[in-house]
């Protein structure tokens, strides 16, 4: 068996078990960190599949800046305990239900698949979709709409910060008769 393949192996199981932590954790800040750590694994394995600038994409974007939207979140309606019954039976039943069709689903797909004869992939060129080759176009071609989404994440920033901003009082000093 290739390394490659053993790392890409390994990774994927990585994934779907932080995956599962994720869904199965009680506690909504672990469901967090578990998806930061799924956000990882999934850049790694975009590392193994040779996009290292979508990787750093994700790890930027997803593992960071959502991240900590989802943390901040979480901390501002203090949800950091789920209750630990459903209460809602059909709500069970019915999760329980699209999960048993979702598999079947992936099941009959993949015997339908396995008959089917496989054909090589094209391989792009090595310098596609570098991350030189994204800047350049990011900057000449896009550089507008580049522009008006990092002011509109600043406006973001500002009014996050304004909405969580808390005044402190300020204290007077007591002044007490006859003493000067």
């Amino acid at each position: 068996m290739e390394t490659g393949i053993l790392l890409f192996s390994l990774v994927a199981v990585i994934v779907i078990g932080t995956s599962l932590g994720m869904l199965i954790s009680r506690n909504a800040v672990y469901s967090a960190l578990f998806l930061v750590l799924n956000f990882s694994a999934v850049a790694v394995l975009y590392i193994t599949l040779g996009a290292p600038f979508i990787a750093m994409a994700q790890v930027t974007v997803y593992a960071g800046a959502i991240m900590v939207l989802f943390l901040f979140v979480i901390m501002q309606l203090g949800a950091e305990r789920l209750e630990d019954e459903w209460k809602n039976r059909r709500q069970h039943m019915l999760a329980i239900l699209f999960a048993v069709i979702f598999l079947g689903e992936i099941f009959w797909l993949a015997i339908l698949q396995s008959g089917l004869p496989t054909t090589a992939l094209i391989m792009p060129p090595s310098d596609y979709a570098s991350p030189s080759q994204i800047g350049m176009t990011l900057f000449s071609n896009y550089l507008l709409p580049f522009e008006i989404t990092s002011f509109i994440l600043l406006v973001a920033i500002i009014g996050a910060v304004v909405l969580t901003r808390t005044e402190i009082p300020v204290k007077k000093p007591v002044v007490r008769p006859g003493k000067e």
